[in-house]
This record gives structure tokens, sequence and C-alpha cells, in this order.
């Protein structure tokens, strides 16, 4: 792939700029070793990689220094990792003098660019690495670090080696069929089979994995004083929205992250939905039918004394009915019921948003990413007309092009076959130190 980076040597701070205890910054390029030498002392000659140097930096704080050599780095390249007091002024001291000494500031997501670029990790196992950092769940953290583990591309790995078999096969038999005789269109006919059903599998992932990365989207909707505010509050266990007598205290919405039963769940609290002449009302109103439209899952929620209409229709999929202000039944109720006062409920509500989310079991699931959906559809495509060619005994020369195509489209996913453009994308919304 052509590179679009200096491949100068780099430094950042990769424990973030907030004070800490302990940060860490970063040097990674060919003149690491010799920036070693600069801004901390006292050193071995040679120095010797992953050994634990404890010193003082030539801006006054003391610490550790780690090298490792080529190879054996995050980025593949020669880096050094400097651990001081994280105090901010430290760092930026620090910095500075490895500035002086030859570096200059690391770009976005240059150290797991140029991991990628030296063929440490891949580009899935590079946005795994962007998901584990922003992971706020153990499920979540769990889910990216398989994938930064590399097993998205294991999986990938195998499918276009059994892609790459057949195409030998087919290109094989074409020009030397006299020599080594017809090709096996049934045994080639089987993997290729094998290997949709594969690419097929891991389509199927990419709405649990937005799911599961993004939140499952709960859209709690209403009347004016249905107690949505409330039942928020009592799902997330803290006072996060105003809860008041007055109808139409919720203007906008309010949404938060949170893990119920190990699932992410994003609550959004919503405006009551009734019409209004309040401009302000009728906007969040008009706020609220939006999310709902967008919702993986509408509770559709009523007070218990309220006798009125549901605001949505009972066979919708993503509609779930639950009475609030339960205390105030004097008859149990066929709905779900809940009450934010008593508790009532809320478990019940809980286990029902879990099991709507569908994400109970995902310790050995591998889940791929929005981006990769376009390719792998048109890789199965592909694969697909390579089978009915195949069947119908067509030209060999078309099943090559299909089975190149595939194999193409799966290396834009892995980053193989990837534009220098899609590259800078994907590491633009990187943090600076990673």
């Amino acid at each position: 792939m052509p590179l679009t980076v200096d491949l100068g040597t780099i430094a950042a701070c990769i424990t973030g700029a907030q004070r800490a205890a302990v940060a860490i910054v970063r040097v990674s390029g060919p003149q690491a070793f010799s920036v070693a030498r600069q801004v901390f002392q006292p050193l071995a000659d040679p120095i010797v990689p992953r050994h634990a140097y404890y010193g003082r930096f030539s801006h006054g704080d003391d610490g550790l220094l780690i090298a490792f050599e080529p190879g054996h780095s995050y980025t593949g390249e020669a880096t050094i990792e400097c651990n001081i007091h994280g105090s901010p002024a430290s760092v930026r001291a620090l910095l500075a003098a490895c500035f002086r000494a030859g570096c200059r500031p690391a770009e976005p997501g240059e150290f797991t660019r140029r991991a990628f670029m030296n063929g440490r990790i891949d580009l899935t196992q590079a946005e795994s690495v962007r998901d584990t950092i922003e992971a706020l769940t153990e499920t979540q953290l769990r889910a990216a670090q398989r994938t930064r583990d590399g097993h998205l591309h294991k999986q990938l790995r195998h499918i276009v080696d059994r892609l790459y078999g057949v195409l030998a096969a087919v290109e094989a038999t074409t020009d030397f069929a006299e020599e080594i005789g017809d090709l096996d269109t049934d045994a080639s006919l089987a993997v290729l089979t094998e290997t949709l059903q594969a690419l097929a599998a891991l389509e199927a992932t990419a709405d649990r994995g937005r799911v599961l990365r993004d939140g499952f989207r709960v859209v709690i909707l209403g009347k004016p004083n249905a107690g949505k505010s409330s039942l928020l509050n009592a799902l997330l266990g803290i006072d996060r929205a105003i809860v008041t007598p007055t109808a139409g205290t919720t203007r906008d919405t309010v949404e938060e992250l949170v893990e119920l039963g190990s699932v992410p769940v994003r609550l959004v609290d919503t405006a009551g939905l009734r019409d209004s002449d309040d401009e302000v009302e009728r906007l969040g109103v008009e706020r609220s039918r939006r999310e709902a439209e967008a919702a993986d899952l509408v509770i559709d929620l009523k007070a218990a004394d309220d006798r009125g209409e549901w605001m949505h229709g009972a066979k919708d999929a993503r509609v779930l009915r639950v009475i609030s202000k339960a205390d105030l039944l004097k008859h149990p109720a066929v709905e779900l019921a809940t009450s934010a006062v008593t508790g009532t409920g809320i478990a019940e509500l809980t286990e029902e948003i879990v099991r709507r989310a569908n994400l109970q079991e995902v310790e050995a699931e591998i889940f791929i990413q929005a981006r990769h959906v376009p390719y792998l559809t048109q890789a199965m495509a592909s694969t697909h007309t390579a089978i009915e060619t195949l069947e119908r005994d067509l030209p060999t020369d078309l099943v090559s092009t299909c089975l190149r195509d595939a194999i193409h489209q799966i290396g834009i996913v892995t980053g193989e076959t990837s534009t220098v453009d899609m590259v800078d994308r994907i590491f633009a919304d990187f943090c600076i130190g990673k």
C-alpha cells in the first residue's frame, strides 16, 4: 500500500492529557534509541530491549524507560516508552525535549496506523483498538478484545485461502488441462458453497455488532406525566432526569448508556406526546417521534390511572407496552406494570429489555463493523456468481474473474487492497496517542 505519512520518529503521550499519577510518552521510529540517549540517563550501551531502566529525564522528572527493538513493539518500529509522573507540565516538558531531539508530534492514530503498515495488525484489528478505547461496558470490551486478538482476521484469512485454492485449481486446469486433467467441479462447488455460507454468517453479525458497539437503543415514549423520566431514573439507578408533576417538563431528549445484564443499553427519555401551541414543546414532540423511528425498542409507557389509548399499535414488534405508576393499581395489570416509587416491575422490565437485545450469549462471537458490510456483500455476490458459472459449465475465465473480485473485496475489509483514502478515513477518528 502506498504510504502517505512521514515515516520519521514520532512522539506522543499515550495515556491521555488528563492529570494522573503516571503518564507514558511513546517515541517510535528510526531515531527512537537516539532520542532515548538525549532525554534519559543512565542507559546501558548498547540499550537492552525490554529492560526497564530507572533514571532521570532531561526535564528533571525521574521514572522508567523501556526500549523495544523493531519487530517487537506496538508499531513494529524501534520504540521507547517513558514512564513519568502524570503531571501535565511534566508530560509537556518531556515531549518538548523529544521534539528537540528530532521527533515530531504523532498524528491521531498514527501509532496504530504504523502497526498496520508494518504488518503487525490488519484493518479489522486497528478498528478494534478504537472499540477497545471507547468501550464503556465489559461486554463491549471483551468483544473488542476478541477482534483485536485477530479472530476476525483469521476467519477472513481462512475464507481468502479457500478462494485462492479454488482459483488456483481453476487456472491450473485451464492452462494445463492436458497435463493435469479437468477441474474437479464438484469439489470446487463444495468449497465455494461453504465459503458463501461463512461469508453470510459473518455478514449477519453486522446488526448485532452495531447494537453491541452503540448500545441497544431503547426510547421511552408516552404522554406527558406518564412517568417516563421516573422510569429512566429507576432503570439507571440515579436521578438523571428532572421529575416534576408539571406536564411538559421534559422538552428535549435525555440519553444515557447503561449496562443492563451485561448488555449495553442506550436509554432515551423523550418529551411527552401531545398537541401543543408551545413552539419549544412542539419541537420536542417532533424529536420524540424521530427517536421512536430510529429505536431498537420503544417502551410505550402509560400511567396506571390513564384510561386513554396507547401511543403505538400492538403489532409493532419493536414496541413494548408498559404500565407506569403501578402503585396506583387496584387490580393486577395484563401488561408489564412498573413503579419507580416502589421498584415494582423494574427487574422484570430490565430482563425483558435484555431479552429483546438478544446479546446474552456473545462471549465467543465475532462481530463485523458497518464498514465491512458492502464489501462482504459484494464478495458474496461474486462467489455466488462463480458457483452459478461452474454449475452452468460456462468458461472458467469467468469463474476466475469472480473469485478475484471476491478476494479483492475481502481485502478491502482487512486492508490488503484498501485505498489510501479509506485508511485515512479510518484513522481520522482515532485520538492522539493511539
